[in-house]
This record gives structure tokens, C-alpha cells and sequence, in this order.
């Protein structure tokens, strides 16, 4: 068994090493990324795992914010993307507004359709998963 000497001089430096994980993990956090990266949405039908790298990045889709986010209207030129609960509520009673999954059904399911590509509309599990 080791002396206590050695013991205490042990913990000594194991304390020191946490400190110093500790305060560098606190100190050099990951820098959060400008666009989000894999987005889960939450539905009455099952959660929908979204890769948005995957969507918007050249090496992937290379869809630019614009076609998915929101449609500029005459006048407008503010091409900052939205989220879709901003103006896609889920029961706003306007009629012309559509609710917020059926703009989500209409977006995706119409974009795969049109590319042949991704899950398409035939099962409600190849993108809605019950956890």
C-alpha cells in the first residue's frame, strides 16, 4: 500500500488536474454555429428530425434560407429568415394563413415530391417517429 505522503500528494494532484478541466471547459466554450444543425420538431404525430446542415449547406442541398423559411411578399425586402410559428400558428383562425403543419407538409413533402428525394408523403413514419 502507498505511504500516505504519496496518497495525499495523489489527491493533491488529481484536485489541481480537475480544477484546471474544469476551469478550461468554462473558459473555451464551443462556439455555438451560426445556423442550426440538426433541428427536432415536435408534433401530435411524432417528433421530425430535421438536418438543416444537411438542407442548406453547398455540399448537401444547397438550399438558400429564402426557399424554405418565408416567401417575400411585394414590398417587402427583408430577406431574414423566420421561423414558421412566427406567422404559422397552430389554430390563428385566419383562413388564408395556413396552419403550421400543413405549411410544413405543403413545404417539405411538396420540395421531395418535386425532387423525388428524401422521405416522401407515402408513410407518415418515414419522417414522424414516436418516442
Amino acid at each position: 500500500m502507498a505511504p500516505k505522503k504519496e496518497l495525499k500528494l495523489a489527491y493533491y494532484i488529481a484536485g489541481i488536474l480537475l480544477f484546471v478541466g474544469a476551469m478550461s471547459y468554462a473558459a473555451f466554450p464551443v462556439k455555438v454555429p451560426d445556423q442550426p444543425r440538426r433541428i427536432m420538431f415536435e408534433s401530435i404525430a411524432g417528433k421530425v428530425f430535421f438536418d438543416h446542415k444537411t438542407h442548406s449547406a453547398e455540399a448537401g442541398y444547397g438550399l438558400s434560407c429564402i426557399e424554405c423559411h418565408h416567401e417575400l411578399e411585394e414590398g417587402e425586402t427583408d430577406p431574414q429568415p423566420q421561423r414558421c410559428g412566427d406567422c404559422h400558428e397552430a389554430d390563428s383562425g385566419d383562413e388564408d394563413m395556413p396552419k403550421k403543419s400543413d405549411a410544413f407538409h405543403k413545404q417539405c413533402t411538396g420540395c421531395h415530391e418535386e425532387f423525388n428525394a428524401g422521405p416522401l408523403n407515402e408513410k407518415c413514419n418515414s419522417c414522424h417517429v414516436l418516442l
